[in-house]
């Protein structure tokens, strides 16, 4: 304990890294998302929030990122694979370093787009559309893992810890998001939530000449996707709609003929009882004719 505390804290910093990395990495599978917490559920509800916010464009949350410029783009990929890339590590140091690749790359695209240093003000509204467009795995889960094994010291210090800081801001952010937040109307926010109908994109004859072909086309591809989500609803509407009407016209015609048949019920007698009846109905019988007989002829 002495012989530490006599040591620059540099290496008392890197020792404490290297427990850190040993301890975690082999506890990883038992204290990372442990059955005696709702992590996996705050996961599960997270994700699904996402995906339902796939519309969202960054012209929406004041995104101050052109991914029409292929420097940008790049960027904008490379963050996005770093935020992924925080769930495949074990130790909570090299989770947070992914975190800060990913914001690091995220200053770049800001301030390539606008040619001058980026400020805190463009970084979380960026930062929330790439972990919307990146959709993180276990996201809940890798914050609270680092939240309760990272060295407090790096939480509370440096760049490491404003950049978390700003992810949880973010994920905060998401879960509440709402249509003022995005200066929409609640109808409008309604529907696309529900998936009847997306902001309407960028007809292609307003592109710029400079825009990937690719880009042009995901935009027409999501617009016909819209369109066919909305007819398939149609379709699915009028076809509940016929099976009630054949349903409804089924017991309408069954419950026609038991009135019918109670109206006028049929009277159906026996075969020899009927034949008796016609018998003794036809007076004349005695003066018919005796029955034909077959003859034989001798040739």
């Amino acid at each position: 304990m002495f012989l530490c505390l006599e040591l620059p804290p540099e290496k008392v910093e890197k020792a404490m890294d290297q427990i850190e990395k040993y301890i975690m990495t082999r506890q990883y599978k038992y204290v990372f998302c442990p059955e005696t917490t709702d992590d996996e559920k705050k996961d599960l509800a997270v994700q699904k929030r996402i995906r339902a916010l796939h519309w969202v464009t960054p012209q929406m949350l004041c995104v101050p990122v052109n991914e029409e410029i292929p420097e940008v783009s790049d960027m904008v990929v490379k963050a996005i694979t770093d935020i992924i890339e925080m769930d495949s590590k074990r130790v909570p140091r090299d989770k947070l370093a992914c975190i800060t690749k990913c914001s690091k790359h995220i200053f770049n695209a800001i301030k390539i787009t606008k040619n001058e240093p980026a400020s805190a003000d463009d970084f979380l509204p960026t930062l929330i559309y790439i972990v919307l467009k990146g959709n993180p795995p276990r996201l809940q889960s890798n914050i609270q893992y680092i939240t309760r094994f990272c060295n407090p010291s790096r939480l509370m210090t440096g760049e490491d810890g404003y950049y978390f800081t700003n992810l949880c801001c973010a994920v905060a952010f998401i879960e509440k998001l709402d249509a003022q937040s995005l200066n929409l109307s609640q109808e409008d926010f309604d529907r696309f939530m529900t998936g009847q109908t997306s902001p309407k994109k960028q007809e292609s004859d307003s592109w710029s000449p400079d825009v990937c072909l690719g880009v042009k086309q995901m935009y027409k591809n999501l617009d016909l996707l819209s369109q066919l989500n909305e007819r398939q609803d149609r379709i699915v509407s009028e076809a509940k709609k016929l099976e009630k009407d054949l349903i409804d016209w089924t017991d309408g015609v069954a419950k026609e003929v038991q009135d019918i048949v109670e109206k006028y019920p049929l009277e159906i007698k026996p075969k020899n009882q009927a034949l008796a009846a016609i018998d003794s109905e036809n007076v004349e019988n005695d003066k018919l004719p005796p029955p034909l007989q077959p003859q034989v002829y001798a040739g």
